[in-house]
């Protein structure tokens, strides 16, 4: 179950440890959300700049070889522009919720789509390795203003029980960036070439910045407004970011996203397109309908959840441990199957089963919005949502180096036996990931 930010009048019931009423509250409460085509109309309009975000965050992933000749660089040093990206942008989580929290979320979403299209510009011309690493933390920058300002834009025009649905239809949404990517992009790139590709992705941002700008309201202009009493000053920055990290709900939040999301990820932003062409000797056309399929796949695992954990909240850790363990399970048997060449069938289901990472991930928002009052709902969601983000970045790096260890001073490409060993690091974060989940599920209770 999700808290209403829009709901002063009566403190609604969450599962787990109570929360205790804050004394502080805004001076004047959200509007009652309504739902409806209006509301679907705006959630419509802010979710055309996160389809946005995905598309200049997963660009990397079928240009990663390219990047690697345009700029003559290695595994580690290619793993560094998605790290770096990444880095950045679960470093401006926190920064970002605070800001949705005191600004709102069109402001937020205006000036992520400005930092987008800067940062892609600087990228398509980029003709050194110092320069493309700059824009792309620019671009992470403006990438992570995106999906929390969409979530916050749902539960002001939402009820609050239709929370976790869009959610999952916001990564879903997301997820047409991603097929925009892997199909659109990929045949773009090698017909009109590097420059030509990346410049168009960034023009991109004049039309939905002006969609935003003229047409999206942070709130509905005609809902009935609440008055609360007493009325007391806004909390400290420092104060809203420790009352919501004291809260285990955030915590655990944080440590599902992690855990559930890093594997699809770290496959989609940069690894998976080597691993398939270099490793497994397939064509890039090839690798580019595998990396579609995965796009697919998190589609449909994203309307299941969605449907599931609108109807129940006991579904959470279900979910959530079901997909760790059956990601863990099939990468155990891809890596392990003698050659370290899997046959084509078991790859399928390596993809289809990493499709449900990305939406297992937004259990971990929908705990930090259940247990959390409205108020600091923008911080907690940008705690929970670092979590994969740091999970991504750990893996990237640590598969990038030992690509470099395991090959040959100076290889231009990396064998199946090299990145059989070098996959196998993800069994790091995910096991520290999952003992963190079941502790921190014994202090927040069964949800």
């Amino acid at each position: 179950m999700t808290v209403d930010p829009a709901r002063t009048v009566r403190p609604v019931p969450v599962p787990g440890p109570r929360l205790t009423p804050d004394p502080v509250a805004p001076a004047l409460a959200s509007v009652l959300p309504p739902g409806g085509r209006a509301a679907w109309a705006a959630w419509s309009i802010g979710v055309s700049a996160y389809f946005l975000a995905v598309i200049h965050r997963t660009s990397l992933g079928v240009a990663g070889l390219d990047a690697a000749d345009r700029f003559s660089i290695g595994a580690s040093a290619l793993s560094t522009f998605s790290i770096l990206q990444v880095l950045v942008y679960a470093a401006m989580q926190i920064p970002v919720g605070l800001l949705v929290d005191r600004h709102g979320p069109r402001k937020v979403l205006l000036l992520g789509i400005l930092l987008l299209s800067a940062g892609q510009l600087a990228f398509a011309f980029s003709s050194s390795f110092g320069p493309a690493l700059a824009s792309r933390a620019v671009l992470g920058c403006g990438d992570a203003m995106t999906f929390i300002s969409v979530l916050r834009i749902a539960a002001r025009w939402f009820p609050a029980a239709k929370n976790p649905l869009l959610a999952q239809l916001t990564g879903l949404a997301g997820m047409g960036g991603n097929l925009v990517t892997t199909v659109v992009l990929a045949q773009a790139l090698h017909s009109e070439g590097w420059t030509a590709t990346f410049a168009s992705i960034a023009l991109l941002g004049v039309g939905v910045f002006a969609l935003v700008a003229l047409l999206l309201r942070d709130t509905p202009a005609d809902a009935v407004t609440v008055l609360p009493a007493p009325v007391a000053p806004r909390p400290a920055v420092r104060s809203q970011i420790r009352e919501s990290w004291r809260e285990p709900g955030t915590r655990l939040g944080l440590w599902v996203h992690f855990t559930t999301q890093f594997p699809g990820n770290a496959f989609g932003l940069l690894w998976g397109l080597p691993y398939l062409v270099e490793g497994q000797g397939m064509t890039r056309a090839q690798a580019g309908g595998m990396l579609t399929l995965l796009v697919f796949s998190n589609m449909a695992f994203g309307l299941f959840f969605g449907k599931l954990l609108s109807r129940t909240s006991g579904a959470r850790i279900p979910v959530t441990l079901t997909a760790i363990a059956a990601t863990a399970v099939v990468w155990a048997a891809a890596l392990a199957w003698p050659g370290a060449h899997p046959p084509v069938w078991l790859l399928v289901v390596l993809i289809l089963v990493m499709g449900s990472n990305g939406p297992a991930s937004l259990v971990g928002l929908d705990y930090a919005r259940a247990y959390n009052p409205g108020h600091r709902l923008g911080t907690a969601s940008g705690i929970a949502n670092m979590g994969g983000f740091i999970g991504t970045m750990i893996t990237l790096f640590g598969i990038g180096v030992l690509l470099d260890a395991l090959s040959p001073a100076g290889a231009g490409t990396y064998s199946a036996d090299a990145y059989r060993w070098a996959f196998c690091w993800m069994y790091a974060p995910m096991a520290l990931g999952t003992v963190m989940i079941l502790r921190l599920r014994r202090r927040v209770g069964a949800a």
